[in-house]
């Protein structure tokens, strides 16, 4: 699933008023950050709000007022208070929180944090390709009941394994530098079987493939067979839209081999649940990480706890707790600001398709 930013025409020659810009942040305060958004707009009026994290908090409606540019991780439950948005930027990649407000309706754009979460989440991957590589589960499993035990299976590098990537969006793509560096063999599965470059999307300096030229097979959804049949390590790295929640179900995970293990940092659901669980219990392959979950949080009683080839993981590994989160969502939201002024095509903007779920 390939993230296609809106081609926005705008002329590039008329700058909007930057005296008369106001910008609301509902984010934690960051002077570096609000600096940069000053040097790209200068004059401007920014008001920094409390962050919200509930959908159910309320803003200030004197805040609100005027306001032409919002920041926020979740809107405010009195988003009919804003009078005169024209742009929201969302801290997150995900966007299936903000699909019930009037958007196109109003004729707000919106454009998300893609990009700000690539790094540590492609770390969380490798991390867990490491984990299963080695074994580690039995490993420790043998420092509690100090056991000695230096046998072949914990000695295997991960040099000239496959890994393979549904969806080649940022997260796989930064996942993909990191295994190439570790001579991987990196395969990509998209609707097409084509790998599109990404020159609106956000990318840390030095960091993903923003050119999509890394990796050295390209599969279309009729190859789905020969494209999991082939892995080592199958990763999910699509969002969860109408129509990809409940797309990988006991048919396509049977596909894969069963010493592959699915590694799963984008959203429960786009496995079925009760087929993900049999899948684990049945063994039909050899295991799986998790960061994303079907309820949040996970009930005591759910059965994935006490999977034994199931590493569980509370959604970290990229989260507005990252070191880096304020530093990188400031940028998007800095830039965004340059490009909004002159006129220029955003980055990470949702399309009217994804801006109704699809």
């Amino acid at each position: 699933m390939e993230f296609r930013p809106r081609q926005t025409r705008l002329p590039v020659n008329i700058p909007y008023m930057n005296k008369d810009l106001k910008i609301l942040i509902s984010l934690e305060e960051d002077p570096a950050g609000i600096a940069q958004i000053r040097q790209r707009c200068p004059g401007c009026e920014i008001r920094v709000a409390p962050w919200i994290t509930d959908p159910e908090a309320e803003l200030d409606p004197a805040l609100m007022k005027g306001i032409d540019i919002f920041a926020c991780e979740v809107p405010p439950a009195n988003f009919s208070g804003f009078d005169c948005l024209k742009w929201m930027q969302l801290s997150s990649a995900g966007y299936s929180h903000i699909l019930h407000l009037p958007l196109r309706e109003r004729g707000i754009r919106v454009t998300n944090g893609l990009g700000n979460f690539d790094g540590p989440i492609a770390e969380w991957n490798l991390l867990m390709m490491l984990f299963w590589q080695r074994q580690m589960h039995e490993q420790l499993a043998n420092q509690k009941n100090h056991v000695w035990d230096p046998a072949g299976r914990f000695q295997r590098d991960l040099f000239g394994s496959t890994i393979g990537f549904y969806g080649y969006g940022g997260i796989a793509r930064e996942t993909a530098r990191l295994a190439k560096a570790l001579k991987i063999n990196v395969w990509v599965m998209t609707r097409d079987g084509s790998i599109r470059k990404r020159p609106l999307t956000y990318c840390v300096e030095g960091t993903g493939d923003p050119e999509g030229v890394l990796p050295d097979r390209v599969f279309e959804s009729s190859g789905m067979k020969d494209f999991m049949g082939g892995l080592d390590y199958f990763l999910v790295t699509m969002p969860l839209t109408d129509s990809t929640k409940g797309l990988i179900g006991e048919k396509e995970l049977r596909m894969l081999p069963p010493h592959a293990v699915l590694i799963n940092p984008a959203r429960a659901a786009i496995i079925d649940e009760d087929v993900f669980i049999r899948c684990l219990r049945e063994k039909w392959i050899r295991g799986a990480s998790l960061d994303v979950h079907y309820a949040y949080p996970l009930p005591p009683e759910h059965p994935l706890w006490d999977m034994p080839n199931l590493v569980m993981t509370p959604h970290i590994s990229g989260s507005s707790l990252s070191p880096q989160f304020l530093k990188r969502i400031y940028d998007i939201l800095s830039q965004n600001c340059g490009r909004y002024v002159n006129r220029e095509p955003l980055l990470n903007e949702l399309t009217d398709s994804q801006l109704q779920g699809h």
